[in-house]
């Protein structure tokens, strides 16, 4: 059985959906009894095609960054203010246009979570740098704040030789000069000397999560090609799931909870603005999550995927409590 320290997901993530009034605005977690204080939060907009937005509480509310781009850090009025159970939004059409919808993917800064943001100043010189985790992190994502340049991932199942920028649709490769070849460990990541997410004088951030027993999940799976596709044991269900063909060429996907009913999925695409789209693609059970669709992007033949996910349950709490059946 799974059992997890974790009974509560909603202490460090929750995902929010909201409509939008033109002006500002205070968002309110919708379990407020869990007293959320979200370090990083993630919006874009489900209606509209505007950017997604970045704002994270090491960075500076106001602070944005855009994921899908290459833009360098922008002040803009989207997150205003981080508190408990809520936070402020300005009046950007990207974070709170009239009657647009908008979803928000919000994170907890916490070693007991497997979350930690990290800032450093560039030398263009390969080396190490300490973060918070006290357990060897299995995402992680760099970008230069002050240059136009792509955002790096690298992701554990697949190691520190292999990256990818997760504003482009492409195949996880090399990348020696990111992440040095070298695997992080329980206190310390690497980065290699490219001026892309290294240069000497540059602001750096990097987010980073550790996989947590019964809350978070980040592992590969291999696609077999049909309709009745691969069911991905994660140890709970899912609030979160981002998703990536890593093999071969296709877009980022990601799905939660608050947007997606089984049998009608709906996902956005973070390499790009789009608004959602809604297909049926994957189902989110009590353990895991289920591929329902053979396409190349999600399930092709042989095809290796990466993903990144977290709970809206364990599948059994600290007790031997097991959580609901899909």
């Amino acid at each position: 059985m799974a059992f997890t320290s974790i009974d509560n997901p909603e202490l460090y993530f929750q995902v929010k959906i909201y409509t939008g009034n033109g002006s500002t605005q205070t968002i309110t977690y919708d379990n407020t009894d869990a007293d959320l204080d979200a370090d990083l939060i993630w919006l874009k907009s489900r209606s509209d095609a505007y950017s997604h937005q970045l704002f994270d509480t090491v960075r500076g509310a106001t602070k944005l960054l855009n994921p899908e781009a290459t833009d360098a850090e922008q002040t803009l009025s989207g997150v205003t203010a981080f508190a408990t159970d809520t936070f402020d939004i300005g009046s950007d059409a990207g974070t709170n246009g009239n009657t647009k919808t908008y979803v928000a993917w919000c994170w907890k800064e916490s070693v007991t979570a497997g979350m930690d943001i990290v800032k450093f100043t560039g030398n263009q010189t390969a080396r190490t740098i300490s973060h918070s985790l006290s357990a060897k992190p299995e995402w992680l994502w760099i970008k230069n704040r002050e240059k136009v340049e792509s955002y790096h991932m690298q992701h554990g199942a697949l190691g520190a030789t292999s990256t990818q920028e997760s504003n482009t649709n492409g195949a996880f490769g090399g990348g020696s000069t990111i992440w040095n070849d070298t695997e992080p460990t329980t206190s310390v990541y690497s980065v290699g000397n490219n001026g892309n997410i290294n240069e000497t004088g540059s602001d750096i951030v990097v987010w980073l999560w550790a996989g947590k027993q019964g809350f978070s999940s980040f592992h590969k799976y291999i696609g077999n090609g049909d309709d009745d596709g691969k069911f991905i044991f994660t140890g709970f269900k899912p609030a979160f799931v981002l998703q990536k063909c890593s093999s071969h060429a296709g877009s980022w996907h990601i799905h939660d909870n608050k947007r997606s009913i089984n049998g009608t999925d709906v996902y956005l695409y973070p390499d790009t603005n789009e608004a959602e789209v809604s297909t049926t693609r994957m189902d989110f059970l009590s353990n895991g999550f289920k591929l329902r669709s053979s396409h190349d992007v999600w399930n092709g033949s042989g095809r290796t995927n990466v993903y990144m996910a977290f709970a809206e349950s364990p599948l059994v709490n600290s007790k031997g409590v097991p959580n609901n059946a899909k």
